[in-house]
This record gives C-alpha cells, sequence and structure tokens, in this order.
C-alpha cells in the first residue's frame, strides 16, 4: 500500500481497538517505527474523525517528558497528545476499567489557559502572562497497542497513548507554588508508589508548557482560552488494578485522588 494508505489504515487499527476495548497490534509495521511525521498524521486522522463524531477537545497533554524515557524511545523531545472532555473524571466517581485499556497512572501539574496561544514564537514570559490557574492532577494513561508493546511511532499515533484524567480541587495562581521544585508524593492504598517533583518534567512543567503551545500553534491546533494542560508526569507512572485508589500530593497545590472501581 502507498504511505497515505498505510497511515489511514494505522488510524483504523488503533480506532477500532478503542471502540471494541480489544487491544490492537503495533501500528509500526504500517507507518515506520521512527516516522514520527506519520505517527502524527494518523493521530490528527483520529482526531478529526472523534471531533465530527461530536467529541469535544477541552486540551493537549505532553509527553515523554523525563529524559530517560525519551533515551528509551531513542527521541530528543516529548510528544503531544488530545484532550477531550470525556476523558475527565470529577474526582470521587470510580472509574471502570471497562473506559480505559491497561492503564497507568501518574500524577502532573495540570494548567489551565486564560488567553489563546496562537503564535509559534511564544516566550516564557508570554506563557506566564497567559495561564490562569494551576491544579494537581492525575492522568491515567492508555494503550490501544496490545501489552504496551510501543515505541515512538506507536505512542504518537495513539493519542499519544491518553486515556482519562482527574483533576485536583485547589487552583493555584503562579507565584502561589514553586513549579519546578515542588515535590510529589503518589500512594496506593496509603503505600508510595510513585516520587518526583517539577524539575523531573523537562526541568519544569513550565518549559514542557512552552514546548507544546509552540508546537499547537505551529501544526495549527493552537491552545485556547479554558484549555487544560497536562503538562507531564513528575514522577514513574505505577499500573493500576480494579479496586485501586491513588492520591497523589503535591507540594503547593494540594491533593487529588483517583479509584478504580472493583468491576
Amino acid at each position: 500500500m502507498s504511505k497515505e494508505k498505510n497511515i489511514e489504515e494505522a488510524a483504523r487499527r488503533l480506532r477500532t481497538a478503542w471502540e471494541t476495548g480489544v487491544p490492537c497490534d503495533p501500528v509500526r509495521d504500517l507507518i515506520g517505527e521512527t516516522d514520527v511525521e506519520a505517527a502524527y498524521a494518523v493521530q490528527n486522522i483520529n482526531t478529526e474523525h472523534w471531533l465530527k463524531a461530536g467529541r469535544r477537545l477541552v486540551g493537549r497533554k505532553t509527553g515523554l517528558t523525563a529524559r530517560a524515557v525519551q533515551k528509551q524511545l531513542g527521541v530528543d523531545q516529548p510528544d503531544y497528545g488530545m484532550l477531550f472532555a470525556d476523558m475527565d473524571v470529577p474526582e470521587g466517581e470510580e472509574i471502570s476499567l471497562a473506559r480505559i485499556m491497561q492503564p497507568k497512572v501518574e500524577a502532573e501539574i495540570a494548567f489551565v489557559i486564560g488567553d489563546d496561544l496562537n503564535d509559534d514564537q511564544l516566550t516564557t514570559a508570554d506563557l506566564l502572562r497567559s495561564i490562569e490557574f494551576a491544579v494537581a492532577a492525575i492522568e491515567i494513561v492508555g494503550s490501544r497497542v496490545a501489552g504496551w508493546n510501543i515505541r515512538i511511532a506507536d505512542t504518537v499515533a495513539d493519542n499519544a497513548s491518553s486515556g482519562l484524567f482527574v483533576l485536583g480541587h485547589e487552583p493555584r495562581r503562579l507565584g502561589e507554588f514553586d513549579p519546578r521544585m515542588c515535590g510529589m508524593v503518589m500512594e496506593k492504598r496509603g503505600e508510595p508508589v510513585s516520587v518526583g517533583s517539577g524539575a523531573a518534567c523537562l526541568g519544569s512543567p513550565i518549559s514542557a508548557t512552552l514546548w507544546l503551545a509552540r508546537v499547537m500553534a505551529k501544526v495549527g491546533r493552537p491552545l485556547l482560552e479554558g484549555d487544560v494542560v497536562l503538562s507531564g508526569a513528575l514522577g514513574p507512572m505505577a499500573p493500576a488494578a480494579p479496586g485501586d485508589v491513588f492520591e497523589a500530593r503535591i507540594e503547593g497545590l494540594g491533593s487529588v485522588r483517583a479509584a478504580f472501581a472493583a468491576d
């Protein structure tokens, strides 16, 4: 098949897995293991499909913000994915594993954007001025690819392995906490499973968000007022199983909790 047909087939493969709940084979056999451009083309086809189907785009996520993970996948920059309204889980609502495939959780800082960011030459000052507030967040990542057998092209094509997210309820403005030096601990049933800090996220969650904002403006999907940005993990992810309860505490931002149904 032509490259265009392969991209379309990869999008269908991932979309079918999402619709049926049955994990699929990796898509790198169709688009190549390292062809990030083709992988984003796959992601965009499915983004357009979901928008036409009525899903609402409410933000973006950055992934691969840890240098060690970048090295593992052979890349030198983060990746991004789309956040839709139906991915938002209100804190306190149990999460059925039927909603997410092969879930893993990670603690992050989420920023809510106060002004449109439609310039690919944004500066740090531009971004700092535009962030309305931040909250603690838990991202529940999931892979449509069986066994998390992924390379960079697979995860990018699969919407950066996006799944669900939970936002905390203690909004803070910049200046009320330190995004770079804040410590994080995430516990499962009271036992620590992940520790880290803002510096683990590309040096600072602000730097990760600036990268994202520039790229989004460049590709024609700029961050807009009200958008949520999951800026990247502050520590290692942890697998989730039925009945698990995770609580992440981030210095200066309070806590956020994700609970999985026992079914």
